[in-house]
């Protein structure tokens, strides 16, 4: 008896018919594509985008040069140098990242005690050839500068988790 039923169910086309019905349903429903460039998408304050190094509001870069950002990238894509300052601290003279190797895993991000680097909210951003990609300490001090209103309100609303 099974048989018969599927035979009459492969003869009759039931799948197809009810694929159809299916795709007529959808066909007149809300669309939920996105137009990017002129739409843009909630974006959660946890995401990670374009690093940038960061000041503390004195204007003094936060770096302390321990080093710990550059020892925990597991693809090897921060390069630090740093030299003693008169007072006894010490600080950057080169802080690089290849944003080609970068796997933007936040672990630099985790592991700098003094929230010198961080992970932005930017996406959009290119590079034509590869050395378009290699930040120096300059450039990501000035990706800081210019999201640092962006930066400074997703840590105050992530500080329960921290």
């Amino acid at each position: 008896m099974t048989r018969i039923v599927e035979f009459l169910r492969s003869l009759l086309l039931l799948e197809l018919l009810r694929g159809m019905a299916l795709t007529g349903r959808q066909l007149f429903a809300r669309k939920i594509t996105v137009q990017f460039p002129e739409e843009k998408t909630p974006m959660s304050p946890r995401f990670r985008g374009l690093l940038a190094l960061r000041r503390y509001p004195n204007g003094e870069e936060r770096c302390i040069a321990c080093k710990l950002c550059e020892a925990v990238c597991p693809a090897a894509a921060i390069h630090i140098e740093s030299e003693a300052r008169s007072d006894g601290t010490r600080r950057t003279t080169r802080y690089d990242i290849d944003l080609v190797k970068c796997i933007f895993c936040g672990f630099c991000e985790e592991a700098c005690p003094v929230d010198a680097i961080v992970l932005t909210r930017t996406m959009e951003y290119h590079g034509e050839q590869r050395g378009d990609l290699h930040y120096t300490k300059t450039m990501l001090l000035a990706v800081g500068e210019r999201n640092e209103e962006t930066i400074a309100a997703d840590r105050a609303a992530d500080a329960p988790y921290r």
